[in-house]
């Protein structure tokens, strides 16, 4: 169920690398290529678990045989920081469907957090397979209420969860809550989050470096 590729070194290293160093995280352009590209990598990895079936295809001199995945996909961002990986994987599966879904973090007086989960824009997700892309898994509740929305939708086949970077508590909270038929792909694990919940060392507010700061 949980796929960590920094586990196997590859080119992927760099582009983790320079979207964690503080001296490239003032290029957003890079910073939001590096994110795209991260999915490209990851897509390709979790394309290796699809179903494939042989397929004929007619060349100019003949005809050859090719597996072609089946699957029915539907990727889904949680805005604003997931455009970032959106596109890569996109990229990558051209022919999916798409979904958008915002979700944002409150902090109160009393220092809690409350996660709200408003905009969606998502087509029907009955017998498909869902990648739902979030560059950072901090506690993964955000991860959670973002499935749960997406499921007045209809229920998917396969739930893929795409991250860069998670803490291993989000690991452990979303291999607990979500249905058998998950599995989550990231970049890479860190062991811990600070007082606001933040991933450490991690890398700040994905969205914030690749689209700039908020009100």
């Amino acid at each position: 169920m949980l796929h960590n590729l920094s586990q196997t070194n590859s080119i992927l290293n760099y582009f983790l690398a320079e979207i964690r160093d503080v001296t490239f995280q003032k290029d957003p352009m890079r910073f939001r290529k590096n994110l795209e590209r991260i999915s490209e990598i990851i897509g390709y990895e979790l394309s290796k678990t699809f179903v494939y079936q042989p397929t004929k295809i007619q060349t100019p001199l003949g005809k050859t045989e090719v597996n072609l995945p089946e699957d029915q996909l539907v990727i889904a961002s949680i805005l604003r920081a997931g455009l970032t990986m959106h596109n890569g994987l996109l990229n990558y599966f051209d022919r999916a469907e798409n979904a958008f879904i915002s979700a944002y973090r409150e902090e109160k007086d009393d220092n809690s957090i409350e996660v709200h989960v408003e905009y969606k824009a998502c087509p029907s997700l009955v017998n498909k397979t869902l990648i739902i892309a979030d560059p950072m898994l901090a506690t993964g509740k955000s991860m959670q209420l973002v499935y749960e929305c997406l499921l007045q939708n209809g229920t998917p086949n396969k739930l893929i969860i795409v991250a860069a970077i998670a803490s291993q508590p989000a690991i452990d909270w979303l291999l607990k809550v979500m249905p058998e038929n998950t599995s989550i792909w990231v970049a890479a694990i860190d062991p811990e989050l600070n007082k606001k919940s933040y991933i450490v060392p991690g890398l700040g507010d994905a969205g914030d470096l690749a689209f700039g700061l908020k009100l």
